[in-house]
């Protein structure tokens, strides 16, 4: 991302990460202008971005259907008191992506959608809607769906996570996914424990003692006094606790080696003269904890508990369905 928008936008890294104070201000305010471009908010521009406006609230994509389905009205439309309270004034309507977004659209002539926060333009944070069943597609997009289903991480981040399966824990173990802090899920701790709770007593009636978990959560591990996971951890006959933090030296070392890797910058032609090799010498390193953590989890032969409407659950369940620590 770094090399593209320093391609895209015509600003040297080196410039960027300069420590002089003088061409900081020029640099910041090139960034934010190039940076609104690309998120679409000047809105369509010649020939060249052309913005997407869309978002759950107004529309539902669907992909091939029956030519009268494309514009009509979707079956959920917000009642009168949602419209109240929510001061809502939009409709949502069924859009087939080929025909607005496709050859022989109005878009087709643009170099870039613009999708703003990777969703829509004008509403940070809002999601999209998709509705592509089997029925609607052709063999070729069915072939894409099946090709990306599952991505797996680079080996840097994979290897990780299985060294510290393999040398840390060095026992099966039982991978538990506990969202707590944000959203829905701050309100729900009992239940979220229930399951884990059940699941434990199940090991415990099997005999495997001590019973080796691997704990991956928000809640900071100084706030775990109280919770279940301080009666876990408070039991050392019955349980092993394990997890990972970010200053570990597993973690820094997988970073470190990712960064090394350079996979962002493999797309760039040798011959590009607009980009250099160098680099800021206090470069970040990037934020991998929470990926080995899933790889971690994706290892544990006793089973994941996982906490229920959690995306990063969903994708430690993807991971175990395709034997990405195995293979």
């Amino acid at each position: 991302m770094r090399d593209f928008v320093s391609i895209w936008c015509g600003i040297s890294l080196d410039l960027a990460c300069n420590n002089d104070p003088k061409s900081q201000p020029s640099v910041s305010k090139s960034l934010k202008q190039c940076g609104s471009l690309l998120a679409g908010f000047h809105g369509n521009i010649a020939k060249c971005i052309y913005a997407i406006n869309e978002d759950c609230r107004t529309t539902v994509w669907t992909y091939h259907v029956d030519g009268h389905e494309d514009g009509m009205l979707d079956s959920f439309q917000p009642d009168e008191q949602l419209k109240q309270r929510k001061k809502i004034s939009y409709v949502r309507r069924r859009r087939d992506v080929f025909r607005t977004l496709g050859p022989g659209s109005k878009v087709e002539s643009a170099s870039m959608l613009a999708f703003g926060s990777l969703f829509s333009a004008p509403y940070k944070g809002s999601e999209s809607y998709i509705d592509i069943h089997e029925s609607h597609q052709d063999q070729r997009f069915l072939s894409l769906m099946e090709k990306i289903k599952f991505l797996p991480y680079v080996p840097e981040v994979m290897n990780a996570g299985k060294e510290f399966a393999k040398a840390t824990i060095k026992a099966p173990f039982l991978c538990v996914q506990l969202r707590l802090l944000d959203g829905q899920f701050k309100n729900h701790h009992k239940a979220t424990f229930d399951g884990l709770r059940q699941k434990l007593e199940s090991l415990m009636q099997k005999g495997h003692l001590p019973i080796h978990i691997f704990v991956m959560t928000d809640l900071p591990r100084n706030n775990w006094t109280g919770t279940y996971l301080g009666d876990l951890t408070g039991d050392a006959h019955n349980y092993k606790v394990h997890f990972l933090r970010e200053d570990d030296q597993l973690i820094m070392q997988a970073a470190k080696k990712l960064t090394t890797a350079g996979y962002g910058q493999r797309f760039i032609p040798n011959s590009d003269s607009r980009i250099g090799k160098k680099y800021c010498s206090n470069q970040i390193l990037p934020d991998v904890l929470l990926y080995v953590e899933q790889t971690v989890c994706s290892c544990a032969s006793l089973g994941f508990i996982g906490t229920p409407g959690s995306t990063i659950a969903e994708n430690i369940e993807l991971m175990r369905k395709f034997g990405s620590c195995s293979s």
